[in-house]
């Protein structure tokens, strides 16, 4: 299994990490039947959500919010420190009038902010931050929430590739932080680095490259040491058939029993990963009797 990998410069002014999210997007993309421009936001968020969250400490998790003006304006991902990650859109199908080469997100996404909440144990409020989109690609967005909330400089590298199909073929990314206070000769030497790659990460994972090679030239001239971080990357919601059937209890008897009558399949979407769920007749049934059951005590 695929996992996010981190390393460190070995004076650690520099943090890195690089991870191969293949798998988990095309998850993503199979449960939602994404269409391709929201295959790729959405996919990006997810891998750029899973190395901000490598980041944190145990039980940690990121939520990455972009909430644009656009037709496809609101993409939502979360990563957790374990690998955990998830992802949405509610424009799953949107489609431009026409593909074109090198189409970008932003004008569809449009202009607006980006969301970043940390979840940490024990903390009754998770930390939030936003900042205005600036380009609305979330790989450049993440790098200025960085800097602008955490002083942190940043370089980041997020691709997702489909095919003439529209299917995810590869995905993943690099995200290298610069601490506060470092100096600027070691920016200035990452930049370079960045501004010197000539073939994206996606193109990489096609051509076989492993994850732990995607980092090397970016830390070209740093010497840096791999992290232990052993956590495999998987596509998780902790929404459950259990909970769906919750929420449909909350409809109360009335409006369980026209489903019945109508024998209607109750099909339920969560709105967060987008897995369905299809609540048979009989188990609304069973749903209603146990209400009715209830309302006699």
């Amino acid at each position: 299994m695929e996992r996010v990998h981190r390393f460190v410069s070995n004076d650690f002014t520099v943090r890195a990490a690089a991870v191969n999210a293949t798998i988990a997007v095309r998850e993503m993309q199979k449960i939602q039947n994404t269409q391709p421009l929201p295959t790729l936001a959405v996919g990006r968020a997810m891998v750029g959500a899973l190395l901000m969250a490598s980041h944190l400490k145990e039980k940690q998790q990121v939520g990455i919010y972009v909430r644009g003006d656009g037709p496809m304006g609101r993409v939502y991902a979360e990563a957790s420190f374990e690998g955990h990650v998830r992802g949405y859109t509610p424009h799953t199908y949107f489609e431009p009038e026409q593909y074109q080469p090198g189409l970008k997100l932003k004008e569809y996404i449009g202009q607006g902010t980006l969301s970043v909440t940390r979840h940490m144990p024990f903390q009754k409020q998770p930390h939030h931050g936003m900042v205005e989109l600036i380009s609305s690609e979330i790989g450049e967005d993440i790098s200025h929430y960085l800097i602008q909330s955490h002083q942190i400089r940043s370089v980041i590298s997020l691709g997702v590739y489909l095919d003439t199909y529209g299917k995810v073929q590869s995905a993943g990314g690099v995200l290298v932080e610069v601490m506060p206070g470092v100096e600027e000769e070691v920016v200035q030497i990452l930049e370079k680095n960045a501004q010197a790659l000539k073939t994206s990460i996606s193109k990489e994972i096609l051509n076989g490259v492993a994850a732990t090679e995607f980092v090397k030239p970016f830390l070209q001239g740093i010497p840096f040491t791999e992290l232990d971080h052993d956590f495999p990357i998987s596509y998780s919601c902790p929404c459950t058939e259990a909970r769906v059937i919750q929420a449909l209890e909350t409809l109360g008897e009335e409006e369980l029993d026209d489903m019945i009558k109508n024998k209607e399949v109750a099909e339920v979407r969560c709105q967060v990963c987008g897995r369905p769920y299809e609540i048979g007749v009989e188990r609304l049934q069973e749903i209603k009797s146990k209400l009715y059951r209830q309302s006699l005590n």
